[in-house]
């Protein structure tokens, strides 16, 4: 059906039309592309060929060096495994809490139903920089500074998940769950099995945005780590560019070796766009828009 309306829209543009959009669309192209070039080219590129002056669009020679001195030197291994050990932890209990959350916020039996919803939506509206102080203070006295377990538990309740999975089990036939219950069968066996499986999309989208925000996440593993040893990558990809001389005393890290660090760190979240795409437009959509 949505590609039907798509041919249909298609069909409705006049040719200029139509060029001004390839032309738009060209140009959003390029201004997304160029900068990744960049970052690749320069990134498998001499240490002398990365430092050449202006945007540097292409290989004075190719070389892999700067992978080399990340992993050899600067021992970005270590912050990978923290980054990916933090990410897939919280994914899957942001996703747990999330369908728990969600599937409460539908039962027709709970008591200020709409006011809790309208509690939950309300904290969506607190930037979450201004909470920094709190949250530092918070993990202080529970003794949650320089440790996983803070990475892990400070984010791990979201509004906008919690609300995306109620909208989606909004969309499960209540026929469905009334005849489980005239079966006999528990709530928790009704949640697994019939609203859990006809949420995949909701669930998968939940994962996706997850793990990304946690793996891009800077300001909270910023304000509560200090020791090196637990530093997420882009707490390690902020120190290599911004103090790298500080780092055991060893002196700026060339720029092919900088953009190959963000390469790195975007390997991860490429595949694992590849595999969510198929669920994440109509996960999105349709969690957004369902009442």
């Amino acid at each position: 059906m949505l590609r039907r309306k798509r041919n249909q829209l298609a069909n409705e543009l006049t040719f200029s039309q139509k060029v001004i959009n390839s032309i738009f669309l060209a140009l959003v192209f390029i201004i997304m592309f160029l900068p990744m070039w960049n970052v690749i080219v320069v990134s498998t590129s001499t240490a002398l060929g990365a430092s050449r002056a202006g945007v540097i669009l292409w290989w004075s020679k190719f070389s892999l060096e700067g992978y080399g001195y990340v992993f050899k030197i600067l021992k970005l291994g270590r912050a990978f495994f923290n980054s990916m050990y933090v990410s897939l932890l919280s994914t899957v209990l942001q996703v747990i809490l999330s369908a728990l959350g969600g599937y409460i916020l539908v039962q027709k039996e709970l008591p200020f139903q709409r006011t809790m919803t309208s509690f939950i939506l309300l904290t969506m509206m607190i930037p979450g920089d201004l909470t920094l102080i709190s949250i530092y203070q918070v993990n202080k006295q529970l003794g949650l500074l320089n440790s996983y377990t803070g990475l892990i538990v400070n984010g791990l309740i979201s509004a906008f998940c919690i609300l995306l999975m109620r909208n989606y089990f909004l969309t499960v036939p209540v026929s469905l769950a009334e005849s489980a219950r005239l079966d006999g069968a528990s709530e928790f066996r009704i949640y697994w099995n019939i609203f859990l499986p006809l949420s995949i999309p909701g669930l998968a989208t939940v994962s996706f945005l997850e793990f990304v925000g946690k793996w891009n996440s800077i300001m909270i593993p910023a304000t509560l780590i200090t020791e090196q040893r637990l530093y997420t990558l882009p707490l390690m990809l902020k120190s290599i560019i911004v103090d790298s001389s500080s780092i055991s005393g060893m002196p700026p890290a060339p720029d092919n070796a900088v953009m190959a660090a963000i390469v790195i760190s975007s390997i991860p979240l490429i595949f694992v766009y590849i595999f969510a795409q198929r669920f994440l437009l109509e996960g999105i959509t349709l969690g957004a828009t369902k009442e």
